[in-house]
């Protein structure tokens, strides 16, 4: 291979449909249960490979502050290139349409597209579990991304299981600019050791996941075929009581979300982003017409399966129909 190769994909975000914050790690992390699910927001991204004997990546995102070493996604081609190693350089260039620090993992997101991307521009090919381990290393959120649809995240939140599909709903997407400090979020929490608090979280966890699984006799490991009833109640986020009470701005916005008839609404992440979903498309639109149009973008939320054919279509010249995308010679 000697000539350039060059793609350009959608780094999608995701929201959290639950989330529940248990107690602190010994290794300084909170322990998490979530429900992830990735939407049809997304960034756009070029990526070219040029082999040759050095070892090179470059990285640019207009609009952001962020220096290109810290930056996740160049942090991601340099992991990845040390890991398969790969020599030529890699250029990336990131146009950002996913709000930064609002809970919706844009970051992460682009870190994990280029581990996705990357295998089929170079022709070298890293089974899913050192991807998954890759993406680890680089932040909680980045497994996630490798695999996109609705996964349930344990742990730091990079220990996922596939959750039923939901359907494919309709949303309003709130990003009201206001910047929430993770650490000062989880801060707020006071959670302390593993407790009888954290077994009760747990269990509350689990019991509203028992009741939307429909039943079904092909067990949990067909999970990512069946689909959540709709209609059924969601989850909730924990951060929104100390968040809220910081930023009573949110709140206000939650209600408005709430009022204009939406199945759920609800923070994603730890802020300061919000979401409301619907039951169909036509009643986003009524619900978008009552609200500032300059803070307010629609979305829907993005099953597995159009999540890796947007990938497949993105890198067909390059990469076969397996996930995670590999070359053609893999």
């Amino acid at each position: 291979m000697s000539t350039p190769r060059r793609v350009q994909i959608r780094s999608f975000a995701k929201v959290n449909l639950d989330l529940r914050v248990l107690h602190r790690r010994p290794d300084g992390f909170h322990e998490i249960r979530s429900l992830f699910h990735t939407i049809s927001l997304a960034d756009r991204m070029r990526l070219e490979f040029n082999p040759g004997r050095g070892f090179k990546v470059d990285t640019t995102c207009p609009g952001t502050e962020i220096p290109q070493e810290d930056n996740l996604a160049h942090r991601a081609a340099v992991a990845f290139l040390e890991r398969a190693k790969v020599r030529g350089s890699v250029s990336i260039a990131i146009s950002k349409s996913i709000p930064m620090g609002g809970g919706l993992g844009g970051g992460s997101s682009n870190a994990a597209s280029v581990l996705l991307a990357l295998p089929a521009l170079t022709g070298k090919t890293l089974p899913l579990v050192e991807l998954m381990d890759l993406a680890g290393g680089l932040g909680s959120d980045v497994p996630f991304f490798l695999l996109g649809g609705a996964a349930i995240a344990l742990g730091r939140g990079e220990e996922l299981y596939p959750a039923p599909a939901f359907p494919a709903l309709s949303g309003l997407l709130v990003t009201p600019g206001i910047h929430v400090s993770t650490a000062d979020a989880y801060r707020s929490l006071a959670r302390g050791e593993a407790s009888a608090s954290s077994a009760k979280i747990v269990r509350e966890f689990s019991s509203r996941f028992v009741s939307l699984y429909p039943s079904s006799p092909r067990g949990v490991g067909d999970a990512s075929s069946r689909e959540f009833p709709l209609g059924s109640g969601l989850g909730v986020n924990d951060f929104e009581t100390p968040v809220f009470r910081t930023h009573p701005q949110l709140r206000a916005w939650k209600s408005k979300l709430v009022r204009t008839g939406a199945l759920h609404a609800m923070m994603s992440g730890s802020g300061s982003s919000l979401f409301a979903l619907y039951a169909t498309a036509e009643a986003a639109r009524q619900a978008e017409t009552k609200l500032p149009a300059e803070e307010v973008r629609r979305f829907r939320l993005l099953p597995q399966s159009q999540y890796r054919q947007a990938w497949r279509h993105s890198l067909h010249p390059y990469s076969n129909q397996l996930w995670p995308p590999q070359p053609h010679n893999a």
